[in-house]
C-alpha cells in the first residue's frame, strides 16, 4: 500500500495548492451584459514572482557569499523528494561556490515516518549543527522508504550521533514544532506539495529535470551580480532579495479590466508559452491514436498509468480536443516508470486491450481507477469494456507486448522523455502537466505553423511527418542548451578496471565509461537505453563497463549480482543484465533461475556458482571501489574517469563524452 499513499499524498497536496486559491477571485461575479455565464477562469501563479522565504535559523550548506540561494521544501518519505536528490548534486557540481542551500520541513500528514525523520535530523542539526543535519539529510535520503525506527537509529549511529537522544527526540516530539513552523510557512506561499523550491525566491515546484533548475539559476545569477555591481555585498543578496518578495502567492490578472482588488497581488504580463525545443519522435501505424490521421496537429504523449501527474493531465487533453475539433490528434506511447509498481502490468493490460480494438476504452477505466491497479480490478475493467477475457489473461500473463512498451521506453529516453507526462506536440516538446493555458499557447503557435506549411491545402496522413521534420530543421542547433550543457569538469579519478569485468562495446574504444549500478534501483534502470543511445552514436567510439554497486536496502540487489556473476562465469553476463533490468519488478531465487534457463546457461553450473556465494568477495570490492571514488549512490558513471552522477538526460552524458573525445 506504500505505494498507494504517495499518490494519495501528490494528488491531495496539489489539490490543496490549487483549489484553496482557486475560485476566490471569480465567486459571485456576474457576466458581462447581454454575455453568456462563464465559468471564472482558475488563477495562474505568476511564474516570475519571488517569494519571501527567509532562511534565518535553517539548516545551511554553501558559502554566506553565494549569489544564489536555493530553499527546499521536502519530506523525507516522498518518493519525488528522492528522486530529485542526485539532480542537486550535479546542481551544486555545476556552479561551485556559487549556490547555497537551506532546508524547510513539510512532512506531509498521509506519510508515517515522515515527521519521526524529520525529527531526527532536527535532533542531528542539534548535536552537531548544519554539517551533522545534511549528513543525516542525506542517510535518510539514501535510506528511503526504509524509515522505521531501526533504520532511522542505524542511520544516526552512522553519522555519529548520540542515538538515545535520537530516540527521545522522536518520542517526546522535541523538535515538532520548529517543523509545524517551517509547514506553515511553505503553505503561505503556496507550497502545499513536495518537493517544492525557491531559487532566491522563485518557485519551482516537482522533481524537475536538470535543465530547469540550470535555467532559473542563470537568471537569478545575472540579476544577482548587477545587485553586487550596484553595490550590494555579495552576503546580503539574498536579503536584499526577500525586502521586496511577496509573502502569499501571487497570480497573474484574469483580465486586464477586472476590479481593483479582485486580481491578486503584482500583476504581471500574460506567461508564454514554453520556450520551444524539438525532437522529431516517430509513430507506428498501430500506435493507439485518438482523432483524425491527417489532423494538422498531433500530439504524442508518453506516460505511465500509475503516475499521479500523468492523471491530472487527461482532463486537459479531453478540453483541447473539444476546442480544436478535427484538427487534433492524440497518440499514445508507454513510458512505465520503474519506482511504479503496477505502471508495466497496466501498461501490459492495455495492450492486450489494443489488440482487441479496445486500448482507448481501457485507458480511461484505469485512469479513472489510478489507485486501484492490481490485476484483478484491471482484469475485472477487461470484462466490463466486453473484452475476450481469456486472450486478454494470456496477453497479460505472457508478457505479450512487454518488448513493443520497451521500444516505447526506449524511444522516450531517446528524445527526452524520461519523465512522465512529456509531450509532443508537432514534436515540440511539453514536461509536464501544464495547465489549459499553456497548452493552447503551444497548440495555437504549432497550428499556424501547420497552416503556413499547408499553404491552403489539405493535410494528409503524411503531414505529421511534414510539420515535424520543418519544425526540427528550422530549431536552433543546440535545441537542449541547458541539458547539453555537462557540469563544469571534476577532478578525474582513476578508477581500476579489471580485464574480465563485463564490457560492452570496442574493448579499444578511446572513451571508457565506468558505470556503478544496482539491479533494483529504479534510477539504474533508467539509465540503460541511455548507454544504449550513446552506443548506436558513438559506435567503436564508447565502451561500458559494469561494476556492482547493490545499495543494502534493496533486498534483492545482491542476489541478482550474484546471479550476473554466476552468467558472467558462462559469459552471458549481459544477456542475464538485461533480462535482470527487464523483469526488475519481479526479482527473486526463481526468476533468476527461469532467467538463467532462458538464456542457455548450464543450470547446474549457475546454482553451484550462485549458492556457493564466492561472487560476494568481488562484489564486495568493487563497493570497496565505488566508495573510494564517491560512487555512494546508483547510477554513478565515470566517463573517463569524470564523474556522472544520476540517470542524467542523454543530451547531458552526450556532452561529457564530447568533451573527453575532443581531448584525444
Amino acid at each position: 500500500m506504500r505505494h498507494v499513499s504517495w499518490i494519495i499524498a501528490l494528488v491531495i497536496g496539489f489539490s490543496v495548492g490549487f483549489f484553496s486559491r482557486g475560485a476566490l477571485d471569480g465567486r459571485g461575479a456576474r457576466p458581462p451584459a447581454g454575455g453568456p455565464m462563464q465559468r471564472p477562469a482558475r488563477p495562474v501563479e505568476d511564474a516570475r514572482a519571488a517569494y519571501r522565504v527567509p532562511v534565518d535559523d535553517t539548516p545551511l550548506r554553501g558559502s554566506a557569499d553565494a549569489l544564489v540561494t536555493i530553499v527546499e521544501s521536502s519530506d523525507f518519505e516522498c518518493p519525488f523528494c528522492k528522486r530529485v536528490g542526485p539532480t542537486l548534486k550535479q546542481l551544486e557540481e555545476a556552479y561551485p561556490g556559487k549556490l547555497r542551500f537551506s532546508f524547510r520541513h513539510n512532512p506531509l500528514p498521509f506519510h508515517a515516518r515522515a515527521l519521526p525523520a524529520a525529527i531526527a535530523t532536527e535532533e542531528a542539526r542539534a548535536q552537531g549543527g548544519d554539517a551533522k543535519f545534511w549528513a543525516m539529510h542525506d542517510k535518510l535520503f539514501e535510506l528511503a522508504p526504509a524509515l522505521d525506527d531501526a533504520s532511522i537509529e542505524r542511520a544516526a549511529q552512522e553519522v555519529g550521533l548520540d542515538v538515545a537522544k535520537v530516540k527521545e527526540a522522536i518520542a517526546s516530539g522535541k523538535h515538532k514544532e520548529r517543523i509545524q513552523r517551517d509547514q506553515q510557512l511553505v503553505q503561505s506561499v503556496g507550497a502545499p506539495a513536495t518537493p517544492s523550491f525557491f531559487v532566491n525566491g522563485r518557485k519551482i515546484a516537482g522533481a524537475q529535470p536538470l535543465e530547469a533548475f540550470r535555467a532559473l539559476v542563470d537568471e537569478e545569477l545575472k540579476k544577482a551580480e548587477a545587485l553586487v555591481q550596484r553595490g550590494t555585498p555579495a552576503s546580503q543578496v539574498y536579503a536584499k532579495i526577500m525586502e521586496g518578495a511577496s509573502p502569499r502567492p501571487v497570480f497573474l490578472p484574469a483580465d486586464p479590466g477586472q476590479p481593483a482588488g479582485a486580481a491578486p497581488v503584482a500583476p504581471s504580463p500574460a506567461a508564454p508559452a514554453p520556450a520551444a525545443l524539438y525532437r522529431k519522435v516517430p509513430l507506428r501505424p498501430d500506435d493507439p491514436a485518438r482523432g483524425p490521421a491527417d489532423a494538422k496537429l498531433t500530439v504524442v504523449l508518453f506516460s505511465d498509468f500509475q503516475c499521479p501527474f500523468c492523471g491530472r493531465v487527461e482532463p486537459t487533453l479531453k478540453q483541447l480536443e473539444e476546442a480544436y475539433p478535427g484538427q487534433l490528434r492524440i497518440v499514445w506511447k508507454h513510458q512505465p516508470l520503474p519506482m511504479h509498481s503496477d505502471a508495466m502490468p497496466a501498461a501490459l493490460a492495455a495492450e492486450a486491450a489494443r489488440e482487441q480494438g479496445k486500448f482507448w476504452q481501457l485507458h480511461d477505466k484505469l485512469f479513472e481507477n489510478q489507485r486501484a491497479l492490481d490485476a484483478a480490478t484491471v482484469a475485472g475493467h477487461a470484462k466490463a469494456i466486453g473484452l475476450d477475457t481469456r486472450k486478454f489473461e494470456q496477453a497479460v500473463q505472457s508478457k505479450k507486448y512487454e518488448s513493443r512498451i520497451q521500444e516505447d521506453m526506449r524511444l522516450g529516453s531517446s528524445v527526452g522523455a524520461n519523465g512522465t507526462p512529456t509531450l509532443f506536440f508537432n514534436c515540440r516538446q511539453v514536461v509536464g502537466a501544464q495547465p489549459l493555458e499553456r497548452m493552447r499557447a503551444v497548440a495555437d503557435e504549432e497550428l499556424k505553423k501547420a497552416d503556413a506549411l499547408l499553404k491552403g491545402a489539405k493535410p494528409d496522413a503524411r503531414f505529421y511527418d511534414r510539420a515535424c521534420d520543418a519544425n526540427v530543421a528550422s530549431a536552433p542547433a543546440a535545441p537542449v542548451p541547458a541539458a547539453a550543457q555537462a557540469p563544469a569538469p571534476g577532478p578525474v579519478q582513476k578508477v581500476d578496471v579489471r580485464p574480465d569485468d563485463p564490457v560492452r562495446g570496442n574493448p579499444k574504444a578511446p572513451v571508457t565509461i565506468v558505470l556503478f549500478s544496482d539491479f533494483q534501483c529504479p534510477f539504474c534502470a533508467r539509465v540503460g537505453p541511455t548507454l544504449d543511445e550513446v552506443q548506436r552514436t558513438y559506435g567503436d567510439k564508447v565502451k561500458v563497463v559494469w561494476k556492482h554497486q547493490p545499495l543494502p536496502f534493496h533486498q534483492q540487489a545482491l542476489p541478482a549480482a550474484e546471479a550476473a556473476e554466476a552468467a558472467r562465469e558462462q559469459g552471458k553476463f549481459w544477456q542475464m543484465h538485461d533480462k535482470l533490468f527487464a523483469s526488475q519488478r519481479e526479482l527473486s531465487p526463481d526468476a533468476f533461475t527461469r532467467i538463467a534457463r532462458e538464456i542457455g546457461l548450464d543450470s547446474k553450473k549457475f546454482q553451484a556458482s550462485v549458492q556457493s556465494g564466492k561472487a560476494r568477495a568481488r562484489i564486495q570490492q568493487d563497493q570497496q571501489l565505488a566508495a573510494s571514488v564517491g560512487a555512494q549512490g546508483t547510477p554513478t558513471m565515470f566517463v573517463n574517469g569524470e564523474r556522472v552522477v544520476g540517470a542524467v538526460p542523454f543530451e547531458q552524458l552526450k556532452a561529457v563524452i564530447d568533451r573527453q573525445l575532443a581531448k584525444r
